[in-house]
C-alpha cells in the first residue's frame, strides 16, 4: 500500500479499534500553535504529538535543531497514546504534510511498518466537509516495543566521506560511474544556494549536495504527485544509486524520502542533523551556488 492515504479512506476507518490517528500541526518559531489548534478542532479520534517534545530530543552541541528523539523515550510515549505494534497510524498535519512525514519516518525508524499520511492534511479535510471535534479522546495504554533500523540513518562523518569523493570526482552525481552514494539538499533553491537563511547561522549547502526542494514533490493542494510525475522529478538520478536525504534540521527530508521510495528508490538513508548539525562542526566546508 502506498505511504499515504486520502480523506474518504480514513473517513471509511475512522473508528476502527486498532488504527490510531496522530496530528502533527506545528509552526515553526509558535510552538504552541500546533497543540492549540488540536485543542480547538481535530479529526475524531486524533491524539496529538508535538514536533519539539515528542518527536525530537533537546537541542545539542552537536545533532542540529531537531535531533532525533531518544528510541525508548518515544517508544514510551507511544505506549501512554495507546499506540501498539499492532496499530495502524494515519498522521496528519496542515504544513504540506512534514511533521506527518516526521512522525512516518520515524516510526518506521523504530521498527513499524503500518503508518500512513493523510494526503492534504487537516485544512483539506475540513474544507471537504469531514466530520471536526474538540473532543480529547481517552486513550487505553498500549505497549510499543522500538525495532530500531540503523541501516536508515547516515552520520556526519559518513556525510563527510560522500561530500569530499563526489567533490573529488567533480560533483556530476548524476552521471559518474565512480559516484555511488548521492547526497540530496531538500531545502528552497536559495537556501541550498546559500543566498537567504533564516534558520540557521551559516548559509550554503553540504559541497557536492544536489538540490531536490521537498515541496516540488507535491501538487498545489499538499497532495504528493503522481508515480509518473515523481519518476520525471528525480529523473536525474540512477536508482541504484545510494542515496543521503537531509535537510535544515531533519523534518522537511522526510517528505523526499517518502517521495524517492513512492517511486522505487531502495537505498534511501537520512542525515537526520541535517545543515544545521553540519555547521556546527566548524572544519566542516561548506559550498554556495548550483553545483556544477
Amino acid at each position: 500500500m502506498d505511504a499515504t492515504v486520502s480523506k474518504r479512506w480514513l473517513l471509511a476507518r475512522l473508528y476502527e479499534p486498532e488504527q490510531t490517528i496522530v496530528d502533527c500541526r506545528f509552526t515553526l518559531g509558535k510552538p504552541d500553535a500546533g497543540r492549540e489548534s488540536y485543542e480547538q478542532e481535530h479529526i475524531p479520534g486524533a491524539v496529538y504529538l508535538d514536533l519539539e517534545l515528542d518527536l525530537s530530543s533537546p537541542v545539542g552541541e552537536h545533532g542540529g535543531r531537531h535531533p532525533l528523539p531518544d528510541p525508548q523515550v518515544l517508544a514510551a510515549r507511544l505506549s501512554k497514546l495507546g499506540i501498539g505494534n499492532d496499530s495502524r497510524i494515519v498522521a496528519y498535519d496542515d504544513e504540506s504534510g512534514m511533521n506527518a512525514a516526521r512522525l512516518w519516518w520515524l516510526l518506521r525508524y523504530l521498527g513499524h511498518e503500518q503508518v500512513f499520511i493523510l494526503e492534504g492534511g487537516f485544512s483539506a479535510w475540513k474544507d471537504g466537509k469531514y466530520p471536526v471535534t474538540d473532543h480529547q479522546p481517552v486513550r487505553v495504554p498500549s505497549s510499543f516495543v522500538p525495532n530500531v533500523q540503523t541501516q536508515m540513518l547516515a552520520d556526519v562523518e559518513e556525510v563527510r566521506q560522500v561530500s569530499e569523493k563526489t567533490v573529488n570526482v567533480g560533483g556530476d552525481v548524476s552521471s559518474s560511474p565512480s559516484t555511488s552514494i548521492v547526497l540530496i539538499d531538500s531545502r528552497a533553491n536559495d537556501r541550498y544556494q546559500g543566498m537567504n537563511e533564516t534558520m540557521d547561522k551559516k548559509a550554503g549547502h553540504i559541497p557536492g549536495a544536489v538540490n531536490y526542494f521537498w515541496k516540488d514533490t507535491q501538487h498545489a493542494d499538499g497532495s504528493y504527485k503522481s508515480a509518473e510525475e515523481l519518476k520525471e522529478h528525480f529523473a536525474g538520478l540512477d536508482k541504484a544509486s545510494e542515496i543521503i536525504v537531509y535537510c535544515g534540521s531533519g523534518v522537511t527530508a522526510c517528505p523526499n524520502v517518502l517521495a524517492l521510495e513512492k517511486v522505487g528508490f531502495k537505498n534511501v538513508r537520512l542525515y537526520a542533523g541535517s545543515w544545521s548539525d553540519w555547521i556546527s562542526y566548524d572544519d566542516n566546508p561548506i559550498g554556495t551556488g548550483e553545483e556544477v
